[in-house]
């Protein structure tokens, strides 16, 4: 029952991606050109919104002795901002500018078949494969 779940969330996700038009590099690209003069602030409202919808559902939800679909919760424990949260934060925004895609609707995108999207989320895998090898050595 949990993977149906998943799968629908997933699947609402994407389309709720899809119609904010983050799957949109060129609409992504113009929220985050914010100092050039051609900032589009429609995303702001997208994610203003999202934020707005998860602080209500987080506060009702935590409320509850264990989730739906789960014997507990599974809270981050920690709370410290270290040099490696910095450096992921810092990655993860280079990749969103550079490519117009964060992961998700970079994933969601995969369904255009474009070149573009294909070489984001190639090397976005050939990124986790490699940080993954490199946190094992350190």
């Amino acid at each position: 029952m949990s993977a149906l779940v998943a799968i629908l969330s997933g699947l609402l996700f994407g389309v709720g991606l899809g119609l904010a038009g983050m799957l949109q590099p060129v609409k992504v690209a113009g929220f985050l050109d914010f100092f050039a003069g051609n900032w589009d602030p429609t995303l702001a409202l997208v994610m203003g919104g999202a934020v707005v919808v998860y602080a209500i559902a987080h506060r009702l939800i935590t409320r509850r002795a264990a989730p739906l679909f789960d014997g507990r919760f599974h809270l981050p424990t920690r709370s410290d901002i270290d040099p490696r949260l910095l450096g992921g934060a810092a990655l993860f925004g280079l990749g969103w500018g550079i490519g117009g895609y964060c992961p998700g609707p970079g994933l969601t995108s995969i369904a255009t078949y474009t070149a573009p999207t294909l070489v984001f989320v190639g090397t976005m895998l050939v990124g986790m494969l490699v940080f993954r090898e490199v946190d094992k050595r350190l």
